[in-house]
């Protein structure tokens, strides 16, 4: 069985004219990670200059609407060094000149808009306002307002005054009321937010000359604005590529600077502790050696030579490694805890029974081919969906599980006519011809209900071929991590295990040759049980541990009573879970006949019913099924052996 990777601990004493091209080469190639190390004193810290130079660059990018970089273009970037330095201030000032211009250009435009329009608000306006005003009975007050709430303004103002609008849109008004009403009219008109224009006495309104003018001038202004935003998307166009690149030099830069201010250093010598994969160690520091042209000392530690480890505060990260199929997978265990160092990795067996599962529960061949595809092209990203294309094998996989599911039923978008030739060529091959392979449909006949019960007599074999090994595994871990009595005792342990085979052998036994339980089943049974509840003392002695028991013999036995049942309660409902993966291969035949009958009584919509109930079934019960699966894997796999977490391995790496 494969086990985690090997790794080392490697301690690197870096000149400080070097430092920076190492953590390059580190962050580069992703497979060193920094043990936990103190943080460099506030004030040995290097200002981080790159970061401010990123961020000044991205707020660049956004200015000129160019799309932004990803994780991936740090590949191939290398860190900032002085030309590039260079370059990003002359790109930063150019863009910074270009801004304050179209600032300039923007306000120009808005003042000689407003003062058009404020000018056009008067060209009505004959007679000299200081006559108007000086008329002992009126109060004339002149202004603008919100458009939206002239007829609010005009309404609530009522008969206490007369309001004109003086332009075509209502935004500037005349306010005419009686000298006793001017107070309260005041008050109605800063409720409006009505912001009065200081108008000149002689005032009669605006000669044509000026309009035209200010027409002039606005186009004028446009003219200076559109230039603007023709030279901003001119400098995108030139300037892209370049940009994308320095973003991506700062951005490797930024991060360096980052990692170098958390390094205990000496005025010449920074020191660098961190775990590497075992099998990467020679290639890594000959490459480390070459880069500083020998100005570097390494040394390597294997992880029982690390006094953290020994001393149980520090755990050794977790790797795993696996091909492209398996490696999909890795996620799955992750996101339920990582493995300990050192234990059995479980990837492969989860890779296996998921495509199992779901293959059982979800058996057709041309949804499974819908999966498939997807797969397929989620590889080769012809469809994109985010970060699930690095999940694109899995779909590959439950597809090509679901056809031969599929192949078996003779589902074929929940069509049993399609597939037929072919059942009927596969099963004469081995007798007498019939068509589909396992008729899973329930029809009332007794054939029918006795391959049910076969179906759902098979998942739950498959249900203790998945407990069995994930018995196995924790047994295995146990011995590897020199724990002798949990591998041997308890209830996932040898104790545990060797109960549970043997009364499933016992009731195959009892229900296949028609045997009747003796007494040697008893001895069996008893011993086995006898040393799962009493673990617990029995772990105490091996490892002379006193008291033996705990907490009083009494408590002791309370302990075995509950441990007995919690085996017992464990094991039954471990088993029967699987009686949900037939149950959901065979609602799934069900759904399929359904729509199949639902899409030939459509008639004419026959190819939409067709289509919709076949989507609805590859969206919804494909997730319902990933969802149980998933659940299937944690609580009766999973549960078997994942005693501890580990640590999982996360290499230094340039992100964006």
């Amino acid at each position: 069985m494969a086990r985690t990777t090997p790794m080392n601990l490697v301690e690197l004493m870096v000149m400080r004219d070097d430092i920076r091209s190492v953590l390059e080469f580190l962050g580069k190639k992703g497979t060193f990670q920094f043990q936990n190390h103190k943080s460099a004193d506030k004030d040995s810290k290097l200002e981080n200059s790159e970061r401010e130079l990123f961020v000044q660059l991205q707020d660049a990018r956004a200015f000129l609407n160019i799309p932004d970089i990803t994780t991936e273009s740090l590949a191939c970037a290398k860190r900032a060094d002085e030309n590039a330095l260079v370059l990003a201030k002359k790109f930063l000032a150019d863009v910074e000149d270009l801004k304050r211009r179209q600032i300039a250009a923007a306000d120009e435009l808005k003042r000689v808009r407003e003062s058009k329009e404020e000018a056009e608000s008067f060209k009505n306006l004959k007679v000299p306002f200081s006559e108007l005003d000086h008329l002992s009975f009126l109060s004339l007050k002149i202004g603008k307002i919100d458009p939206a709430v002239f007829d609010e303004l005009d309404a609530g103002i009522g008969n206490r005054a007369i309001v004109v609008p003086l332009g075509d849109d209502k935004s500037r008004i005349m306010v005419a009321s009686s000298k006793k009403a001017r107070f309260s009219l005041d008050t109605e008109l800063k409720k409006f937010a009505f912001v009065p224009f200081e108008i000149p006495s002689d005032f009669k309104g605006v000669p044509d000359d000026v309009l035209e003018g200010l027409e002039t001038k606005l186009a004028d202004s446009q003219k200076a604005v559109d230039y603007i935003e023709e030279e901003k998307r001119n400098m995108a166009e030139t300037h892209s590529d370049a940009l994308k690149a320095l973003l991506a030099s700062f951005a490797v830069s930024a991060q360096i600077v980052d990692v170098q201010n958390n390094l205990e250093s000496t005025s010449l010598v920074y020191r660098i502790t961190g775990w590497l994969p075992a099998e990467d160690c020679h290639a890594m520091m000959k490459d480390m050696d070459k880069l500083t042209e020998g100005r570097i000392a390494i040394r390597v530690y294997n992880p029982l030579e690390v006094p953290s480890v020994l001393n149980g505060t520090e755990q050794v990260p977790v790797r795993l490694k696996h091909g492209k199929l398996v490696g999909a997978f890795e996620r799955m265990i992750f996101s339920y805890g990582s493995p300990v160092y050192g234990a059995i990795d479980p990837t492969p067996f989860v890779a296996l029974f998921f495509t199992l599962l779901f293959g059982i529960m979800f058996g057709d061949a041309g949804q499974g081919f819908i999966f498939l595809l997807l797969g397929i092209l989620m590889n080769f990203k012809v469809v994109k969906v985010g970060g699930w294309n690095k999940f694109a094998p899995i779909f590959m996989a439950i597809g090509c599980s679901s056809m031969i599911m599929g192949v078996l039923t003779g589902e074929f978008f929940g069509n049993e006519e399609v597939l037929k030739p072919l059942s009927l060529a596969i099963t004469g091959l081995f007798g007498e011809s019939h068509a589909p392979i396992l008729h899973l449909m329930p029809d009332g006949s007794e054939h029918s209900i006795k391959t049910m019960f076969m179906f759902f007599g098979v998942t739950v074999g498959v249900g203790f071929i998945i407990n069995s090994v994930g018995l196995v595994i924790n047994i295995i871990n146990n011995l590897l991590m020199h724990k002798v009595s949990k591998a041997l005792f308890g209830k996932n342990g040898l104790s545990g295990a060797v109960f549970f085979w043997y009364v499933v052998v016992m009731v195959i036994r009892i229900v296949v040759a028609g045997h009747t339980i003796d007494s040697a089943d008893g001895i069996i049974i008893g011993i086995t049980l006898f040393l799962t509840m009493f673990s617990e003392p029995i772990h105490r002695i091996m490892e002379h541990e006193k008291p033996v028991f705990e907490n009083g013999l009494f408590a002791a036995i309370i302990e075995a009573i509950v441990e007995l049942l919690e085996t017992l309660i464990s094991y039954m409902s471990n088993s029967i879970s699987f009686i949900r993966v037939g149950a959901f291969g065979l609602a799934h035949a069900v759904l399929g006949f359904i729509i199949a009958t639902l899409s030939e009584m459509a008639g004419p919509a026959y190819l939409a019913v067709m289509l919709i109930g076949n989507g609805i079934v590859v969206v919804l019960e494909g997730m319902i099924v990933a969802i149980q699966v998933i659940r299937l894997q944690y609580y009766e796999f999973f549960s078997k052996f994942f005693n501890e977490t580990g640590r999982e391995f996360k290499p230094f790496t340039f992100e964006y």
